[in-house]
């Protein structure tokens, strides 16, 4: 996603606050250190004058004092010289106080109005007791600050003569600092803004090649890989955009041979006649190709990120981690009332050398039609098996008695002979069904096809078991239509299944029972019935007796001479001339069996 980022969150502005940030605290700790320097010796130049200056009139001083002339205007006029003479400071002020506390002379000529009045500083005071007094005080009304010195006038025997008191406003030397300060922060702003430039200009020889390599990101997060980033030098940047450049080349030819190998691997997945799920660590489906949907009969949005046991319904039998390694193929139960559906699976673990298990694959076989030809090839041994042991046997049995003598029996013997044969007769029957239905099965299975009259066809069949039906006392009625029915047939086959069909009829009706046959047309195709009276089949064996060597009543059957194999003939020989056959029934009320065929109201050529 390409989010736009902000000026206040650049690394742009980053930059520019870091280098502004470092040149201000750098030029604050110079500014602070200057002026705190400064401060201390404009003052410490200022207290070094006035101490010169205070020590040269307290040299003078006592030799004026000392002398004690009569008239005081005289020694006043000589203090006022000297202090002319030897205390000229600009903003200070200096007087000469005799031991009285009395001031004789001043320095300001703006205070000589004070002369003779008396000053009554504590510092006068302490310093006529001979110590130097020395201070800053601070005017209360205008906060004007001074330096105040009172200074002891003493003779060689240290007798206290008087004071020098002096005043000295600090002010001015505040003022200059105060300037100072001023000049110094208007340098800064001018640095620190010349400074911003500069870094702008300097971030942006970093920012540019690191903003296109970032539209290159996201350009090749989108699948562009035709542009490459400008290599503005040969520095680091230089050569990180040159290695960007290389990478995505890298990235275009893997990127490039990635999507040919997903295109194979999805055209591989979805032609696949075999479903495939992939899980991941957890046993969650991340992937299911086409046929696994259609083999589970659930779309991908269903079952992503559930989990594979409950996926294939196994939750009872398996854990997630107990398919892991589980090696054999499982065989997975969907059968329902619907008919039965079988899968099997196969399971195999996706892990790399010695490395974790990343997933599971699980391949999905229909395996339904498969385990319903298993289960018919066994049904169908079993039968034949069967089949054939009971003549056998009974052969066996009744040779054996023969063998003992019975063929001696003029009564018994003939029997004997006559059972064998028929049981024989049996088993030829038997045989020659099984390779009927092995031909059949086959692929090269030969039809003689001609168009038919079906209707003459028909009756033709009919008229061969009017004998046999007049000796059982069984009535054949037709209802044969008389339009013209050609049917494109192979006439040998199609009497086979008439002869089985009838046959059946005959055999499980009883005398004076009806046996009715009908012609219709249904559409395109003809469609015959042939309906009896016997005793009918149950509604839960009608859909089993096209199958082969299912009997309804087993004993019955092989009375009659049945190989169950009949109707399973009939069945083959009517799909493959493109009909159906099925059968209507009712428990005790007879058996209708129906089946069609594709005709024509002309034969082929007729016009």
């Amino acid at each position: 996603m390409d989010r736009k980022i902000g000026f206040f969150k650049s690394i742009q502005f980053k930059l520019i606050i870091a280098y502004v940030l470092l040149i201000l605290v750098a030029v604050q700790v110079i500014g602070v250190y200057f002026t705190r320097q400064l401060e201390q010796d404009l003052l410490t130049n200022h207290f070094e004058l006035l101490d010169e200056r205070s020590n040269l009139l307290q040299s003078q001083l006592p030799d004026v004092m000392g002398a004690s002339p009569d008239d005081r205007d005289e020694l006043t006029a000589e203090i006022n010289s000297l202090l002319q003479d030897f205390f000229r400071i600009d903003n200070a002020t200096a007087q000469v106080i005799d031991k009285n506390e009395v001031i004789l002379g001043t320095s300001n000529i703006g205070d000589r109005n004070q002369i003779g009045m008396r000053n009554n500083e504590i510092r006068v005071k302490r310093a006529l007791l001979g110590s130097t007094e020395e201070g800053e005080v601070q005017n209360p009304q205008n906060k004007e600050r001074f330096r105040v010195m009172a200074v002891p006038i003493t003779e060689n025997d240290g007798t206290v003569l008087g004071v020098i008191y002096i005043q000295a406003s600090l002010e001015e030397i505040y003022d200059q600092i105060q300037e100072i300060n001023s000049i110094l922060f208007k340098g800064t702003s001018i640095a620190l803004v010349i400074s911003a430039i500069l870094v702008i200009l300097l971030a942006r020889t970093i920012i540019v090649p690191i903003l296109e390599m970032r539209k290159q990101a996201l350009r090749m997060s989108h699948g562009d890989f035709s542009r490459q980033v400008k290599v503005y030098s040969t520095d680091e940047i230089g050569q990180l955009a040159t290695s960007f450049n290389q990478l995505t080349m890298k990235l275009h030819d893997a990127t490039l041979t990635r999507d040919r190998e997903q295109k194979r691997l999805s055209s591989v997945l979805s032609n696949m006649t075999d479903g495939v799920i992939a899980t991941d660590q957890n046993g969650r489906v991340i992937l299911l190709n086409k046929r696994a949907e259609e083999l589970l009969g659930v779309s991908s949005k269903q079952v992503m990120r559930q989990p594979l046991t409950d996926v294939l319904h196994v939750t009872e039998t398996f854990g997630v981690y107990d398919l892991y390694d589980h090696s054999e193929s499982v065989l997975l139960d969907f059968s329902n009332e619907d008919g039965q559906y079988l899968l099997e699976a196969n399971f195999s673990v996706i892990q790399e050398d010695e490395g974790p298990i990343n997933g599971l694959i699980t391949v999905l076989h229909d395996v339904t039609e498969k385990e319903k030809i298993e289960q018919e090839r066994r049904e169908f041994v079993a039968n034949v098996s069967h089949e054939l042991r009971t003549p056998l046997t009974t052969m066996k049995s009744y040779l054996e008695a023969l063998e003992d003598g019975v063929m001696q029996d003029v009564d018994m013997g003939p029997r004997f002979l006559k059972v064998t044969q028929n049981e024989t007769e049996r088993m030829i029957r038997l045989v020659n069904d099984l390779l009927q239905l092995s031909k059949i099965d086959s692929d090269d299975y030969q039809f003689v096809l001609q168009w038919i009259d079906f209707g003459q066809f028909l009756h033709e069949v009919l008229d061969r078991f009017e004998i046999i039906a007049q000796e059982k006392n069984i009535n054949l009625h037709r209802h044969i239509s008389k339009k013209p029915s050609y049917v494109e047939m192979d006439q040998d086959k199609l009497i086979q299944v008439l002869d089985n069909i009838i046959s059946n009829a005959l055999k499980y009706s009883a005398e004076g029972a009806n046996i009715t046959t009908t012609l219709l047309h249904q559409g395109n195709h003809v469609r015959v019935s042939i309906a009896d009276q016997g005793m009918g089949i149950p509604r839960e064996s009608q859909l089993r007796i096209f199958d082969r060597f299912y009997r309804v009543d087993r004993a019955r059957a092989r009375s009659v001479g049945g190989t169950g194999l009949g109707l399973a003939i009939a069945k083959e020989l009517v799909q493959a001339h493109g009909g159906d056959i099925w059968v209507h029934s009712e428990y005790g009320e007879g058996t209708t069996i129906y089946f069609t065929l594709p005709y024509s109201a002309f034969k082929e050529g007729d016009v």
